[in-house]
């Protein structure tokens, strides 16, 4: 299901050309402007209108008031925000040195908060709760089993629990210096927030999923077909992760114990 459509669920008239789309479009930018200058209570349709350059009735051809059009914007988000997670949560990613990993993630966090309508949702979610009609605390959890999948194929060592509690931290702290950057007043003071953000997790995560903590969680595995040391992760299947052996080509699920491990 594409952004638009998921969006679109929400709207009175479901726009069928493109000219009918882009205006839907143009009504949630402005909306989101809107919203950004003078809060969801203070807002009304006919200044969103107006900041579209539409008129108050095109806009009620798509939606009733400013309650439908807010949900659209959350719809949209939650769109966006699965992508991300789709995108970044790859065996590549996760086996990239940790800075790299880690500026991956912040570099595709910080591209989607570039969409004016990504950015307002996520500042009035922890400004003005009552207003979300699709988005709710189940959203964070999402984060956090993202973050805590990537974390497993990185060291397989330690265990789902103590993922899941390291990435709800990083979501957590994370989130909060994300909060600050977007509601900061300058462009400036916002881009020195998020440049801290990286840094941040590297340090918190250096100690479990570090580039040498990685080599030796390696080092103690073999392949099993071959025994060869030489192996590189390949994906996590079932809770386990998967290796592929770099002499013989083949793959295997971890299986830790004396048959399987370097003496």
């Amino acid at each position: 299901m594409t952004e638009h459509s998921h969006s679109s669920r929400n709207l009175r008239r479901q726009p069928k050309q493109q000219r009918g789309k882009d205006r839907v479009e143009k009504i949630l930018d402005a909306a989101a402007a809107v919203f950004d200058e003078i809060g969801y209570a203070a807002a009304t349709t006919h200044l969103i209108a107006a900041k579209a350059g539409t008129a108050i009735g095109s806009l009620y051809q798509f939606f009733p008031d400013k309650a439908a059009i807010f949900k659209a914007m959350e719809l949209g988000h939650i769109d966006r925000v699965k992508r991300f997670w789709q995108q970044t949560n790859t065996p590549e990613i996760a086996q990239l040195p940790l800075r790299e990993m880690i500026h991956a993630i912040a570099s595709a966090a910080a591209d989607l908060f570039e969409h004016p309508v990504s950015r307002v949702v996520f500042v009035q979610f922890y400004t003005a709760r009552q207003i979300f009609q699709s988005i709710d605390e189940s959203m964070t959890q999402e984060a956090i089993n993202f973050l805590t999948s990537l974390l497993q194929q990185r060291n397989c060592a330690l265990s789902q629990e103590q993922c899941s509690l390291l990435a709800e931290v990083c979501v957590h702290s994370s989130n909060a210096v994300m909060l600050a950057a977007l509601r900061s007043p300058t462009l400036h003071h916002r881009q020195r927030l998020m440049d801290e953000i990286e840094p941040l997790l590297v340090s918190y995560l250096e100690p479990y999923f570090g580039d040498a903590q990685l080599k030796d969680v390696m080092k103690v595995m073999i392949c099993t077909h071959c025994r060869s040391a030489q192996l590189s992760k390949n994906g996590y299947r079932r809770g386990k992760q998967c290796y592929r052996c770099k002499d013989c080509g083949k793959q295997f699920v971890e299986k830790v114990d004396r048959s399987n491990t370097i003496p």
